[in-house]
């Protein structure tokens, strides 16, 4: 068959139908990668990035102001809630949690494969005890073998480990009892061979840790594992539930392009107590006293804005393509078609065209990555230097890369190059020396991205015939027929995951039926007196939910009482681009978005002044939510699961703020705990995405007092306004409004009951800012915060004490005691 027709979109068809990501890939070619003049493929080197990153990252840094993350000021805070966003989002991309690994961000992989050697409890060798040993797989990228030269000043023991070896010497019972001896060892090999793409098998982990394998079923003590993931993850899932490595190093421009200088070391927490650090210095000592225990790996301020930047890649990269395991799907099927027609290329005397470096056929994306190393041969059988090669590839504008590609153990073995010939050869790294008595140093290798396409294969390929095929061009049709019948085979039993990842980098999944909502009681407003309360009565004033978090309050005359407080109060949150929670401290017009809940409808409907009024439903188990998603969200420290709300609220949401921002709601099978605070009431109790408790409480006698205390103080000016009772009500954003006797009686209760349901105080709320931002405009003064501080402290510079203010106190319901639905107002003290 003639080449050029081979060469044809229609035949790449016919073999591999995973191409693309569901819609016109040249069309987000032509948008997002308007540079790309010629043909790249030099991805496994570094990735290209979509231009809309830069463009989303340079609108978010110009319009939030992001501090030092050690501060405490609201810049610092700002960018600390991103950089856990993001440190979520990582483990969320490797389908982990922050309860099982923890992410320590580094400069690039090597950085954090040094922080592994350094860290490491290396043990030398004593007369009762054999010392530890450092095994690795000989097809190690330098960075990993470089580690030899940490631990061999330390007496420890280098063990270079063949791939064969590893799974020639497996052991097929698993040793039954405990060693003797705990010496802690360190096994690392790559995932992903860089050098020809080869994958390595992910249960070498288990296998390992185990002591089912080779070095570690040879020697007694502890194995730990580090998985060299930088190579695989670029363009590859990885799930860490199904190999949970001690240690992951990874390197993110290889996943995203943008940013670099920026890697991680993925570390699994029930190992991460065994690493031991010398050096604290910087940022790194306050945060070893603050006890977060992978801050202490990060010496000095880390680089924040780049971490900042990695969710514009994400966002990026998963709008683009959808999933990792669709990036898989089109990357090897590009790669597979480029061997087909490589390895089957012929000259005119029909000798073969390359030489081709690899361990099988690419049978499966499950064995091989998106990587093809080779080198040309001319028709005598001689080997074309890969220097030669790669000058004509620039000339035909070709992006390829050659040489050994920091991997000698694999250039060694493929090329058959002994350490004998490599000493004495005279060649180093990066020389123009391609060959030595006709023997090859190096080779040359085609690696293919997520954005790589079908003529980026067909360049090539055109290239190779043109340039360095002797002609007329022939194929080795028996061949070509023996691998397409072997992909026709590959494509059906290779299944994509069930879970998908959708275009905003957030989980999709199927629906769940969701916990009804136990409607137990209704508090009730507006009443009167009840003769027979026992102890003290109070009137109960008002009753406010706060659906969205941070936005404006919903007032009601009665309303149900759920398992996690008043029904819908603080279901739903607003989260800027990055995914971080906005309150008030951070945008202020929040307060002027007045949400209000339809119970008959069952909708939420958000509304401002000049926006028109939409809805999303109450109950995320409606037909409605069927295609919304799923995420992981920070609440006061807290991780959450929450929904998104979806695209129409998004839009009105970002519109009003004038930002891009989501609305996200607390998913309904998602538990999140209430702390137990200093000296307070020991429950347990769950939350919504309130703060600290279910309810807030505020008794009116308080903020009469704090009135006259603004009037009086000597520095309170004529120019400024005096909030009336209402306004100073409103800026404390309680739940319940008591009309009581003694100003500030409350911070002294234990307990209460408001009608048939008893609360439990659980303890004082601590005021911020907030406070200080007007309800109904959204524009901040400096009272009553100062009138505050100097009630409490007679010193108004005093800030810090503001965190334990006492005008609002925390409640939680703890029984309902009897099964009426009609709570009057009437509350007893006691």
């Amino acid at each position: 068959m003639d080449f050029g027709k081979l060469c044809t979109f229609e035949t790449f068809q016919q073999v591999w139908s995973h191409y693309g990501y569901g819609g016109n890939l040249q069309d987000v070619i032509e948008q997002e990668f308007t540079r790309i003049k010629g043909t790249y493929l030099d991805h496994a080197a570094a990735t290209l990035y979509p231009e809309s990153v830069v463009r989303n990252y340079c609108q978010d840094i110009s319009r939030n102001l992001y501090g030092n993350p050690h501060s405490h000021s609201p810049s610092s805070r700002l960018t600390h809630d991103t950089v856990e966003r993001v440190r979520c989002r990582v483990l969320q991309h490797f389908n982990t949690t922050p309860e099982e690994y923890s992410v320590i961000f580094t400069s690039g992989c090597t950085a954090a494969l040094k922080l592994v050697a350094e860290s490491f409890p290396w043990r030398p060798q004593t007369e009762s005890e054999a010392g530890s040993r450092f095994g690795y797989l000989t097809d190690s990228h330098t960075s990993v073998v470089g580690i030899r030269g940490l631990t061999s000043a330390l007496g420890v023991v280098a063990l270079p480990v063949s791939p064969q070896e590893v799974q020639n010497m497996a052991k097929d019972e698993v040793q039954v009892g405990e060693d003797i001896y705990q010496t802690p060892h360190l096994f690392c090999y790559p995932a992903q061979n860089n050098f020809s793409g080869r994958k390595y098998p992910l249960s070498h982990v288990i296998g390992i840790q185990a002591r089912r394998l080779y070095p570690a079923c040879d020697h007694q003590g502890r194995w730990f594992v580090l998985l060299d993931a930088a190579s695989l993850v670029s363009c590859s899932p990885l799930n860490l539930q199904d190999c949970p490595a001690d240690f992951i190093p990874i390197s993110f421009y290889k996943m995203f392009g943008f940013p670099t200088g920026l890697g991680a070391l993925l570390v699994r927490n029930n190992t991460a107590g065994i690493l031991k650090k010398t050096y604290f210095g910087g940022g790194t000592a306050a945060a070893y006293l603050s006890g977060e225990d992978y801050y202490v790996f990060e010496d000095g301020t880390i680089s924040f804005l780049d971490i900042i930047a990695l969710n514009h890649s994400f966002e990026a990269l998963y709008r683009i393509t959808g999933n990792v395991h669709n990036i898989q799907q089109h990357t090897f099927g590009l790669a597979r078609y480029t061997y087909m027609l490589l390895s089957s290329l012929c000259h005119g005397n029909r000798r073969p065209v390359a030489q081709i470096y690899s361990e099988g056929q690419f049978e499966s994306p499950s064995t091989q990555g998106a990587i093809l190393n080779f080198n040309l041969m001319d028709s005598h059988g001689q080997i074309i230097g890969y220097s030669q090669v790669d000058r004509m590839a620039s000339l035909y504008n070709i992006h390829v890369r050659t040489g050994c590609f920091c991997n000698t153990g694999a250039c060694q073995s493929f090329l058959g190059i002994t350490n004998h010939n490599r000493k004495y050869a005279g060649h180093v790294c990066g020389d123009s020396i391609d060959l030595v008595d006709g023997q090859p140093t190096g080779s040359v290798r085609v690696s293919f991205g997520y954005m790589s396409t079908f003529e980026d294969c067909q360049m090539f390929l055109n290239f190779v015939a043109e340039c360095f095929v002797e002609k007329p061009v022939t194929v080795d049709q028996v061949r070509l027929e023996e691998l397409k019948t072997s992909t026709a085979s590959t494509q059906h039993s290779y299944e994509v995951p069930p879970i998908k990842m959708t275009n905003r980098g957030i989980y999709k999944i199927g629906q769940k039926e969701t916990q009804q909502l136990q409607r137990e009681a209704s508090l009730k407003g507006f009443g009167q007196r009840d003769s027979n309360s026992h102890g003290e009565v109070y009137t109960l004033t008002n009753i406010y939910i706060y659906p969205i978090k941070s936005c404006g309050a919903f007032e009601v005359h009665d309303w149900p009482v759920g398992p996690l407080g008043l029904l819908y109060d603080r279901g739903w949150m607003v989260v800027n681009g990055n995914g971080v929670c906005l309150s008030q401290k951070r945008e202020a017009r929040l307060c002027l978005i007045r949400p209000q809940v339809h119970l008959p409808s069952n909708e939420l409907l958000l509304q401002a002044s000049g926006m028109d009024t939409i809805s999303v439903p109450l109950e995320s188990n409606t037909q409605m939510y069927t295609s919304y998603q799923r995420c992981q969200s920070k609440v006061c420290g807290d991780r959450v699961e929450t929904v998104d709300c979806g695209d129409e609220a998004a839009s009105w949401l970002s519109n009003f703020l004038g930002q891009p921002c989501r609305l996200i709601r607390q998913s309904p099978d998602s538990t999140r705990d209430m702390k137990k605070r200093p000296g307070g009431a020991a429950t347990s109790m769950s939350l919504s995405l309130v703060n600290e408790a279910q309810y807030l409480m505020i008794n009116r006698a308080s903020v009469e007092l704090i009135q006259k205390l603004m009037i009086s103080r000597q520095d309170y000016s004529e120019g400024d306004q005096l909030l009336d009772t209402q306004n100073v009500i409103s800026r404390f954003r309680a739940n319940l409004v008591i009309a009581g006797v003694e100003p500030f009686e409350e911070d002294n209760w234990s307990h209460l009951i408001i009608g048939n349901t008893q609360f439990v105080v659980a303890g004082q709320c601590g005021r911020c800012q907030m406070v200080g931002i007007d309800q109904d405009t959204g524009t901040k003064t400096k009272e009553p915060l100062m009138s505050l501080s100097a009630h409490c402290t007679g010193k108004v510079s005093q800030k810090q004490l503001l965190l334990h203010l006492v005008n609002v106190v925390y409640l939680c319901v703890v029984a309902v005691v009897s099964d009426s639905m009609c709570i009057p107002l009437i509350m007893c003290i006691f």
